[in-house]
């Protein structure tokens, strides 16, 4: 006989040191949606927004949407949502089950249902997590106009495909019924991601209609945030183990660490929930936040992923206790932190990032944080290159985790043959495919990808790729960074 689930009914047959929801699930009404359900929301806005409904502010239950995969819907609807987050460390675990999330959607099913709630009066918010690739993109930076699902959503606005269709036909459909508009709160890792998403959706607009396009322009919220909290992939003995602690089945709980961080815009005309009582930080201007996280947290673990990868390393926390990929790392951040402003605490910081990633009860995953290289490396990476270039001094630890990319895409065909993915797998693969020089490779990769586009250092950043480049491919990444290690003591 299978054993139960986790649902509304089992939840009083739980052990006495889970933690469950402290408020009555029938009585919240929703007023976020959220686009992306992936295990990152459930450890993070929905467990913060858990403890704001628990203080009794019940109009903020959350309805998730898939945009693409039924995966999440199918494991929680028969859980009325629920699922376990376990928070581990080194000391232990702890329990706790999530029911902020009242009712799940898979937008490719039935558009119509996603957009009937968008255009609920009692729906305020929009929350995305959808990676950066779905923001869809050009290699410039505007929207990609050719992508066939923008394409599609433009001639077909009441059935659409993309974050940026489902917005605008529900913004559409709530100023002409004359019902306030959503604010739109981006939790994507992008440089300033909600004027990058304000952007984005104003330039789709306005290929629809004049007049909606400007009352997005001019009328919609689209505060930026900064998220921060690692939550590796949900595996099998993980549904296993907690399912047995529990004494019924979970389908997909989530594991993360202890740490969470939230940093948020305040700008939320139609309101928002108390989140500063539960320890987010909610300010005028985040991007002093993000540029620290991005290019210390977000850059860091890039480059342990593809140099972890490259060494035989399955997860971060055993890539970073290499001794040579644990050196690289303090000259990655060494080299960031010089393009930072001042005023922010970089050395607390990167103490508790050490912490974090040497935690060996998240088993985190090298490959999974690999995927969409050529989507993340921009804001990542080169950004902080392209500073450091800018004041006079040389990006060496920053661009070998563009080598380490290349590298790792390049072994694909090899020993690291379906380890991570990427939006420009294919033309990725055909170069590959080709054996070019060092030189020639590193060109038409960011030729490819649109690196460093129009920028004066973009010639000297390609240079040091291909020197890295030509090196890993010739000796090996435990090479390259003894070499770059001795180099930075001769300095």
């Amino acid at each position: 006989m299978s054993p139960e689930r986790l649902s509304s009914r089992t939840l009083s047959t739980l052990p006495a040191d889970v933690a469950k929801p402290a408020y009555e699930r029938a009585l919240i009404r929703p007023g976020i949606v959220h686009l992306g359900v992936g295990a990152f929301h459930r450890a993070h806005q929905a467990v913060y927004v858990d403890d704001c409904l628990a203080a009794g502010e019940t109009d903020w239950g959350i309805v998730g949407a898939s945009l693409r995969s039924a995966d999440t819907r199918d494991a929680l609807g028969p859980q009325d949502g629920l699922y376990t987050l376990a928070v581990r460390d080194g000391e232990g675990e702890r329990l706790r089950v999530v029911g902020s999330i009242l009712s799940l959607l898979v937008a490719p099913e039935n558009p119509e249902a996603l957009l009937a709630v968008l255009t609920d009066p009692g729906v305020r918010i929009v929350t995305l997590t959808i990676t950066e690739k779905a923001y869809l993109r050009a290699a410039g930076g505007g929207l990609d106009m050719t992508h066939p699902d923008i394409v599609h959503d433009l001639a077909n606005p009441g059935a659409p495909r993309t974050a940026h269709g489902f917005l605008a036909e529900a913004l559409a459909r709530r100023r002409k019924a004359g019902i306030p508009s959503l604010t739109v709160l981006s939790c994507d890792n992008l440089p300033a991601n909600g004027e990058t998403l304000h952007a984005l959706l104003s330039e789709f607009a306005s290929l629809r209609d004049a007049g909606l396009a400007r009352h997005i322009a001019e009328d919609v919220a689209f505060p930026s945030s900064m998220i921060d909290r690692i939550v590796p992939a949900t595996i099998e003995t993980d549904r296993a183990r907690l399912s047995s602690l529990l004494g019924v089945e979970d389908a997909w709980p989530v594991v993360t660490e202890p740490f969470c961080q939230w940093v948020v815009e305040d700008r939320f005309p139609q309101g928002r929930p108390a989140w500063e009582r539960f320890g987010v930080t909610m300010v005028a201007d985040v991007r002093a936040y993000e540029d620290m996280k991005l290019r210390l947290l977000n850059g860091s673990h890039s480059a342990i992923a593809y140099l972890g990868l490259l060494s035989g390393h399955e997860t971060v926390d055993r890539a970073f206790a290499d001794p040579h990929i644990r050196a690289f790392v303090d000259g990655l951040w060494a080299e960031a932190i010089a393009t930072l402003p001042a005023g922010l605490d970089t050395e607390g910081y990167t103490r508790r990032l050490a912490r974090r990633y040497a935690n060996p009860a998240l088993a985190h995953r090298t490959a999974q944080i690999a995927n969409d290289g050529s989507q993340k490396l921009p804001q990542r990476i080169l950004g902080s290159a392209l500073d450091r270039l800018e004041a006079g001094a040389s990006p060496d630890h920053l661009m070998l985790a563009v080598a380490a990319w290349i590298t790792a895409c390049e072994m694909r065909g090899g020993t690291l043959r379906g380890q991570f993915t990427d939006p420009l797998d294919e033309p990725l693969s055909a170069l590959a495919g080709r054996h070019l020089p060092a030189t020639e490779m590193a060109r038409a990769v960011f030729d490819l990808a649109g690196f460093a586009r129009d920028r004066a250092g973009r010639d000297r950043l390609i240079e040091l790729t291909a020197a890295h480049l030509d090196r890993l491919r010739r000796d090996g990444p435990t090479a390259v960074l003894a070499v770059l290690a001795e180099k930075g003591r001769v300095a």
